[in-house]
């Protein structure tokens, strides 16, 4: 059969052969499993969001007491995310995944049961870890098993799952908000049975095959890459790029990698800075303290409504980022974000505040960050880096992120209180303009090109 005859949901494999029916299926599976990480990603991290406002009253913290507890779980992240790379480069994807996955369920029950700042912020750093460790590995693997054609898409299924996770913490915090004050600790307990389910789903999935052939397991390689779809000359094209690679994370700071790894770690600090965790975390009190005229309830729906337009959005950058390209759609994102925080900026200003038109500006802003830097950054993050060492490489870009959220999380009511909320969401928007000219300067276009083609670029 010619090309131009092939049925136009043809996937083509690395060799630019069709996959196999069965191939596509299972690798959407495989994808589907490790993207799991990315819902428990979501989940963990905005069901703050939901709960903060009750932890707040019953404690009667202030507003660092406050940064404090919501950046707790994001020092855990940093540090998931440091080890991460290096458990995976040894010990291989799937059994960190394990890990992560064990965590989760553990820490998930160990939150709701603190009495304390100390002992609340002891437990979310617990569970920053697995998210930490997530962040990296789930994109990573995704990236791992799939053809070149659709890895943009697949890898997107993880910032879809994260996006997921956070629509389903908003309705879980909205539903137990009813049961008082002490609601806050069934929202982090729920967490514990998606957890399991993401442990033992892993029991189903290869390792991938790219660490196997690291490690000279070429039959069970081989016998993934066959599942998957590939040709037998794939195995010869993955080896052949390995033994071309040191191994070392020294090899990052060598000519031909200071670029990736320069650009992977701008690009992981501009997802952050632009302000995106600001809505995720503190999107309640932002519109029980900030516009005044909403209740608990109230606001709390208001976060299922940014929740629901960020899935949307997440779902819309599917059938897009491989078909526009990752750095086209992420420009035009930064843009509409910085765009929509100007205009929120000055309607903070405006007295009396108009909630109605606030949801307004944050659902686009929002929906701007879903569509292009949630996603897009991640698989480019993917791409980025030679496989020996992808995992440590992609590991710095990781912590990188997360020390900027973190960052942003501990300083974001402060900033508000010494600079007020239109001179934050101000300064974010700044952040966005420097965002589209990085992109525009610095960042390639990886869409459809193997991951050894990115690296040899590089090379050059």
């Amino acid at each position: 059969m010619r090309k131009a005859e092939l049925p136009r949901n043809t996937v083509m494999a690395a060799s630019g052969q069709p996959m196999s029916a069965g191939g596509q299926k299972h690798t959407y599976r495989i994808s589907a499993v490790a993207a799991l990480g990315g819902f428990l990603f979501g989940f963990d991290t905005a069901i703050i969001n939901g709960a903060i406002v009750f932890l707040k009253q019953q404690f009667r913290w202030s507003e660092v007491q406050t940064e404090v507890a919501a950046g707790s779980l994001l020092l855990g992240c940093v540090i998931g995310a440091g080890v991460a790379g290096t458990l995976s480069d040894r010990l291989g994807r799937r059994r960190i995944l394990l890990l992560a996955a064990a965590i989760f369920a553990l820490s998930s029950v160990a939150t709701a049961l603190p009495n304390s700042l100390a002992q609340f912020c002891a437990a979310r750093v617990v569970a920053g870890v697995a998210i930490g460790i997530a962040s990296m590995l789930s994109p990573l693997y995704i990236a791992e098993i799939s053809p070149p054609a659709i890895r943009g898409r697949l890898v997107s299924l993880n910032q879809l799952a994260i996006m997921t996770g956070i629509l389903v913490s908003y309705l879980t915090g909205w539903a137990l908000a009813s049961l008082g004050q002490e609601s806050w600790r069934w929202m982090f307990a729920s967490a514990a049975l998606p957890s399991v389910l993401f442990y033992f789903a892993l029991f189903t999935v290869p390792e991938s095959p790219r660490w196997l052939l690291k490690e000279d397991r070429a039959e069970e390689a081989l016998k993934v890459l066959t599942r998957l779809g590939e040709p037998t000359s794939r195995l010869t094209e993955i080896r052949q790029t390995i033994q071309e690679e040191s191994g070392s994370l020294a090899q990052l700071f060598l000519p031909g990698m200071r670029r990736p790894l320069i650009v992977g770690v701008a690009l992981a600090i501009l997802q952050q800075v632009t302000g995106i965790n600001t809505i995720l975390y503190y999107g309640s009190i932002i519109f029980t303290e900030q516009v005044g005229s909403e209740s608990a309830s109230a606001a709390l729906w208001a976060n299922v409504v940014i929740g629901a337009v960020n899935l949307i959005c997440t779902i819309a950058a599917l059938f897009v980022i491989d078909r526009l390209g990752r750095k086209p759609l992420l420009m035009i994102a930064s843009a509409g974000m910085g765009a929509s925080l100007l205009i929120l900026g000055a309607a903070f200003a405006i007295q009396p505040k108009a909630g109605s038109f606030i949801l307004t500006l944050i659902v686009l802003y929002v929906g701007c960050f879903s569509i292009g830097m949630g996603p897009g950054v991640w698989v480019v993050l993917s791409e980025l880096f030679p496989t020996r060492i992808r995992g440590r490489a992609m590991s710095i870009a990781t912590i990188s992120l997360w020390v900027a959220c973190l960052a942003i999380t501990l300083t974001f009511l402060s900033l508000v209180k010494a600079i007020s909320v239109s001179g934050a969401f101000w300064l974010y928007a700044m952040m966005c303009l420097v965002t589209v000219i990085f992109l525009w300067r610095a960042v390639p276009e990886t869409k459809g090109r193997t991951l050894e083609e990115i690296e040899k670029e590089w090379l050059h």
